[in-house]
């Protein structure tokens, strides 16, 4: 009896290790991509990302553990657009793992399924800010963008695994099924202040804000990347008080100090919106990603009229 007992722990062991090896090891660039990575792989996938959804995404501090996770990895999801530049290709180039590089057949570009918003036109220098010359890289919050990353998920997914295709395919459907009846909720929800003017720290909004009908007209910083300086604050503060402008959505990563400030003296409020999966321990997962902005937003609508 004790020999066969030892025969099934050793056979469990190894249906255990068996199902970890088939699994696809995806990394992604950033929680939002992970999330979605989830939603699509389920059981047949371990999902990890690097980026921490509390992090300002452009300024990673590269650590050893990066590189040893991007080593194992079968799959990298990124942002794309240049988001990434400061931090990611040393690691991928470094961990030589041939699955990730560029030109792989694990590396994948979450940009080329999304829309892409402000795309510059002519010729882009540093004068111009950190611009990024490929476009605005926080497509992701934009619902249907979520979507089309799932999709193409599901379909990279699919490759590597054909297997489990049909799986792919039916958590994807899903996925988007979901993500129609909570996108109808959040259109609801912020029917009342279609059109509002708003003001925003950094350009991390144009896809929200164009998905759910608000107007961005200025921005803290007088150039992306660039810092508040007293000048542009004052016509900011100008601007909101002839617009009748009283929001200024902000990134919990920057300093709250100059946005309080112009509130303070307009009759505003700031509002420290999460434009990341992980922010806080209430934002879980892409649907409570926009279930916390959306009802922060229209709290905030209400307060300031």
């Amino acid at each position: 009896m004790f020999k066969n007992a030892l025969v099934l722990m050793a056979l469990t062991a190894f249906s255990v290790s068996s199902q970890a090896a088939s699994k696809l090891n995806v990394m992604t660039a950033t929680e939002d991509l992970a999330a979605i990575a989830r939603e699509v792989g389920g059981d047949a996938v371990t999902v990890d990302s690097i980026a921490k959804g509390y992090q300002d995404p452009h300024f990673v501090e590269p650590k050893p553990s990066f590189l040893l996770k991007l080593q194992k990895a079968d799959v990298l999801v990124v942002v794309g657009l240049d988001l990434e530049i400061g931090w990611l290709p040393p690691l991928i180039t470094q961990s030589r793992n041939a699955k990730i590089q560029r030109a792989g057949s694990g590396y994948v570009d979450a940009s080329t399924f999304s829309e892409i918003l402000e795309k510059p036109q002519g010729q882009v220098t540093r004068a111009m800010g950190d611009v990024h010359p490929l476009g605005n890289p926080h497509y992701w919050l934009d619902p249907e963008n979520g979507r089309r990353i799932a999709k193409g998920l599901a379909d990279k997914f699919s490759s590597m695994q054909p297997e489990n295709a049909a799986m792919f395919a039916q958590r994807n459907a899903d996925f988007a099924k979901r993500l129609t009846e909570a996108e109808k909720g959040w259109q609801a929800k912020l029917a009342p202040y279609k059109g509002r003017k708003v003001i925003t720290y950094h350009r991390s909004w144009p896809n929200f804000c164009e998905r759910f009908g608000l107007n961005v007209v200025d921005y803290v910083e007088p150039k992306p990347g660039i810092p508040p300086t007293p000048a542009h604050t004052l016509d900011l503060i100008n601007l909101m008080k002839r617009e009748g402008i009283r929001l200024i959505l902000v990134e919990p990563y920057f300093d709250l100090r100059t946005p309080n400030s112009i509130a303070s003296q307009v009759g505003g409020q700031v509002v420290v919106l999460m434009p990341s999966v992980g922010g806080n321990k209430e934002v879980s997962d892409y649907f409570k990603l926009f279930d916390y902005d959306l009802n922060l937003l229209v709290n905030s609508f209400a307060k300031v009229k």
